[in-house]
Parts: C-alpha cells; sequence; structure tokens
C-alpha cells in the first residue's frame, strides 16, 4: 500500500511520525512525506526541535486517489498549521469523499475538524479536544484506539504517543482490510 503522511512543515510530534512510518515499511508498505511545502520537515519532541525529514510531495500536487490511506501524526502546532492551509483541509476532506481509510493520532483531529468530517463518527483524541470534537458533531471517547465506521470510510483515531503501538496494529490491520475489499 501507498500511505500518505501529511504534516506541517514543522510542529509534527516526531514519535507520532516516525513510530507509524517505520511500522508501514516493516509491513512492506510505501510511506510517503506530504506537506504543505517543499524541502524538510522539522520534527519536534513535546516542544523542542528534533530531527528533519525530506518532503517528497507537496500537497498542492498530491492527490488522495494516488494513496490508499492517509496517517496524521500529532503535535500541537503541526494541525494547528495544517487546518489554516486550504490545500491540506481539502488534501484531507478528499480522502473522506473517496472512502479511503484514514488514521489521526494526539491533536490531528483538529484538522479533519477543519476539513468538516467528523459530524457523526466516534473519535478519540488528545483530551484537551474533546471539547472541539463534540463541537463539531463528534461523540469523544477516552479508549487507546477507536475505529469508526459511522461514515464514508473507516477512522482509525488513538489519544497520545503511549498508544503508538496499539494505533500502528490498528491502522495497519484497517488500511488492509480496505484495500482487500
Amino acid at each position: 500500500m501507498r500511505i500518505a503522511f501529511l504534516t506541517a512543515p514543522e510542529g509534527v510530534e516526531q514519535v507520532e511520525l516516525t513510530e507509524p512510518w517505520k511500522a508501514a515499511e516493516q509491513a512492506g508498505h510505501e510511506p510517503v512525506l506530504v506537506s504543505t511545502q517543499s524541502g524538510e520537515v522539522q520534527g519536534f519532541n513535546h516542544l523542542d526541535k528534533a530531527d528533519t525529514f525530506p518532503v517528497q510531495e507537496v500537497v498542492g500536487d498530491a492527490s488522495a486517489d494516488s494513496f490508499d490511506g492517509l496517517v496524521l501524526p500529532g503535535g500541537v502546532a503541526n494541525p494547528d498549521f495544517l487546518r489554516m492551509d486550504d490545500k491540506a483541509v481539502a488534501f484531507v476532506r478528499d480522502f473522506f469523499d473517496q472512502g479511503r481509510p484514514v488514521a489521526a493520532i494526539c491533536h490531528a483531529p483538529w484538522t479533519l475538524i477543519e476539513a468538516d468530517v467528523v459530524r457523526g463518527r466516534v473519535m478519540t483524541s488528545w483530551p484537551s479536544l474533546q471539547t472541539d470534537l463534540r463541537n463539531a458533531g463528534a461523540e469523544w471517547v477516552d479508549e487507546q484506539v477507536n475505529v469508526c465506521d459511522h461514515g464514508s470510510n473507516k477512522l482509525v483515531t488513538s489519544r497520545k504517543p503511549d498508544d503508538l503501538k496499539a494505533f500502528c496494529e490498528t491502522f495497519l490491520e484497517v488500511f488492509a482490510a480496505e484495500r482487500a475489499s
């Protein structure tokens, strides 16, 4: 499978990018780093700068139909930057419009709220987003990982870095099942 990992140029929580990326590679899939600008993405360990990662595709030139699924890593600043970029929001929305699976962890659901794709969905996130998600029409649950199929696609969500093992196992399973169907 070819899996898009969408991040802003800075602010992504590094472990929420690298662990799912590594899991996808180890499962034999092709992760692709998509961002709003060419060049590099600056990872963060909470608020401290970490490593940089080369951008492979720019969101304005990328198309949801060239991917089997989308992973949205968190970090506080990352989804806040993404939700202010019209092309990033449209890219995310296209996965839902096309019925392709999406996985989001931690603060990443902010981008989903901006794309107006959470209404009627059951989701988890970093706890501080629960009011935002409820106000956008989602049902928030406090679970390590949640898979929601109450919509046009499968949506996998997790709360935080401590949930990464379950998040990675679940999104890979869900994405593979969706591709096989």
